[in-house]
């Protein structure tokens, strides 16, 4: 018999994957949107385009010796999340209740997209120390569920 994933745990598989493009030095991050069990747009974390990546140029968030989870705006990438929202808009791709599926928890600025634009579920693998974006999910009655 085939061993057939699940639909979270396909479109799981498929993030972790898109994570594999990331250029960031500490964190590998993959992210897709998802509706009707179609995939709307991917995103993983890196350098804007055309920049030069951290891996070219180091880091700043470790050169300033920033713990994870603070200080988000110290960082020339951006987030895998970021980068989903940021494709489907130029493609012109509505994502109002679609479900991002993300190999790590989100950030309190991500999680600020995420409920501005509609997102009505969260599906991730691994957890981040921002606690901020745990209380926006929750008071926004966004659905957050770890698979493995």
């Amino acid at each position: 018999m085939i061993d057939r994933p699940d639909w979270d745990h396909y479109f799981m598989q498929i993030a972790f994957v898109v994570a594999t493009r990331s250029t960031c030095m500490r964190r590998q991050v993959g992210a897709l949107l998802v509706l009707n069990k179609r995939i709307l747009a991917t995103g993983y974390n890196g350098a804007p385009s055309g920049l030069r990546h951290c891996l070219e140029v180091g880091c700043v968030r470790e050169r300033m010796k920033v713990p994870s989870g603070e200080r988000h705006e110290l960082c020339r990438g951006l987030h895998a999340e970021q980068n989903a929202i940021i494709q489907a808009a130029i493609h012109g791709v509505a994502i109002k209740d679609a479900v991002l599926y993300s190999t790590h928890y989100p950030c309190a600025l991500c999680a600020k997209m995420l409920v501005n634009a509609g997102v009505r579920s969260l599906v991730l693998s691994e957890n981040y120390p921002d606690a901020l974006s745990k209380d926006l999910f929750a008071e926004a009655g966004i659905e957050v569920v770890f698979i493995v």
